[in-house]
C-alpha cells in the first residue's frame, strides 16, 4: 500500500497539518434559529481525522444567513454552542476554521430576521430560495450599502472573527466566493457603484481588502484564509472581461498581507473546470502560501492535482458527508460510501451523523 500524497502531513510555520485532506465548507442546515445543535458537535467530531475542517457558511448577521438554518456567530448564544463544536474536534485531534459569509443579496426577509437584503447595488436576484412557510419565493431587491455603512459591514466580519477565536477556531475562512457579499462587490455585474468601491478593479476588490486586513489585524496572518471563485457562473453572475486580471491583483494583494491559504472553489459543468489549470499554475506567481481547491474531485482525482503541485490541499464535500472516515479509507484503500442527496439541506440527525465508519478487517 504505497503513501499517497493526500495522507502525508504538511507543517507549515506555526500550524501543522496532520494529511492534505479538507473537509470543504458546506451548508448542511441543521440550526434553528442559527444555533449549531448538539447533532454538529457530533458531526464534524465524527470527521475530526481530516488536516482540516472548514464550517458550512457561518452568518456574520442575522441577514446574511441566505439559507434557513443556517448557522451564526453573531450572538453569545450561537458562539458558546460553536465552542462546543471547536471542543469536540480538539479533543479528537483535529483542526477547524470558521468559514464567514455575509450573503448579500442572496436570500429572503423571512428567513433573515425580516430584515432586507443588502448589496453593493440595489440589483435583485432573478431565482427563488425557500423561506419557512416551505414555499419557494424569488429574492427580494437589495437595498444598496451606503458609503457611511460600509465600515459596519467591515467591522462585522471582524467582530465574527474574534466571536470565532474566542470560541476556540483554530482561525478563520473569509467567503468571498459564490456570489456572497464580498463577491457581488468584486462582479460589476453586481456592483454598479460609482464611488471608490466600484468601477476600477482597485475599487471594487476595496471592501474585500479592508476585511481582510481587519480580520488579520486581529486574528493574526497564519489564521486567516479565504475562498474564492474565479470564472464560476452563479446567482446571476457570469463571468466578465476583466475578471483574470481582477483575481490576479487580488492574489499580489493578499499575497501582501501574507494570510495562510488560499482556497478555490471550482465547478464542473458539461465536464469543464470553471478554474482552468493555466489559472492554477499563474495562481503561484502571485500567491506564495497554501493553495487549496475544492469541487468535483475524487480521490485520484484529488491525488494527481496534488502530485502535480497545483494546490497543497484538496477540500472534498459530498465524500465526505457520507464517509466521515474518509482520511482513514483513503489510507486503507476502502470503499467509499454513497451519499444520500435528500438529506444534505434537511432531515435532522438521518443523512447527517449516522453514516457509519468502515469496519476494517483484523490481522490474523
Amino acid at each position: 500500500m504505497s503513501q499517497k500524497k493526500l495522507v502525508s502531513p504538511f507543517i507549515h510555520e506555526n500550524i501543522s497539518f496532520a494529511n492534505r485532506v479538507v473537509m470543504a465548507p458546506m451548508n448542511r442546515r441543521r440550526a434553528v434559529k442559527g444555533i449549531p445543535p448538539l447533532s454538529m458537535v457530533t458531526y464534524y467530531q465524527q470527521r475530526a481525522s481530516a488536516g482540516l475542517l472548514i464550517t458550512d457558511n457561518i452568518a456574520i448577521s442575522s441577514n446574511g444567513v441566505a439559507y434557513m438554518d443556517t448557522p451564526g456567530i453573531y450572538n453569545e448564544e450561537q458562539k458558546n454552542a460553536w465552542k462546543k463544536v471547536v471542543d469536540a474536534v480538539h479533543a479528537k485531534g483535529g483542526k477547524i476554521f470558521a468559514q464567514l459569509v455575509q450573503a448579500g443579496r442572496i436570500g429572503h426577509p423571512a428567513i433573515q430576521n425580516n430584515e432586507p437584503l443588502v448589496a453593493p447595488s440595489a440589483i435583485p436576484v432573478k431565482e427563488t430560495i425557500r423561506i419557512p412557510d416551505h414555499t419557494y419565493q424569488l429574492m427580494t431587491m437589495p437595498v444598496s450599502i451606503h458609503i457611511d455603512e460600509i465600515p459596519f459591514w467591515v467591522n462585522a466580519f471582524k467582530q465574527a472573527t474574534i466571536n470565532a477565536l474566542e470560541a476556540g477556531f483554530d482561525g478563520v475562512e473569509i467567503h468571498a466566493a459564490h456570489g456572497f457579499l464580498i463577491d457581488q462587490f468584486i462582479n460589476p455585474l453586481s456592483n454598479t457603484r460609482t464611488d471608490e468601491y466600484g468601477g476600477s478593479i482597485r475599487n471594487r476588490t476595496r471592501f474585500l481588502m479592508e476585511v481582510m486586513q481587519e480580520v488579520v489585524a486581529v486574528a493574526g496572518k497564519n489564521k486567516v484564509g479565504i475562498r474564492l471563485s474565479p470564472f464560476r457562473e452563479i446567482y446571476d453572475l457570469k463571468p466578465y472581461p476583466e475578471e483574470l486580471a481582477t483575481h490576479q491583483y487580488i492574489l499580489e494583494e493578499l499575497q501582501k498581507l501574507d494570510i495562510l491559504y488560499l482556497h478555490f472553489s471550482n465547478a464542473i459543468t458539461n465536464g469543464q473546470d470553471s478554474i482552468p489549470v493555466s489559472f492554477l499554475h499563474n495562481a503561484r506567481k502571485f500567491f506564495k502560501n497554501i493553495m487549496m481547491i475544492a469541487g468535483g474531485f475524487t480521490v485520484e482525482t484529488a491525488e494527481e492535482i496534488l502530485q502535480n503541485q497545483l494546490v497543497d490541499f484538496v477540500a472534498f464535500g459530498k465524500l465526505y458527508i457520507s464517509n466521515p472516515d474518509l482520511v482513514e479509507r483513503i489510507k486503507n484503500d476502502g470503499p467509499l460510501a454513497e451519499w444520500d442527496e435528500e438529506t444534505f439541506y434537511h432531515g435532522g440527525d438521518k443523512g447527517y451523523i449516522d453514516y457509519p465508519e468502515m469496519i476494517l478487517s483484523k490481522p490474523r
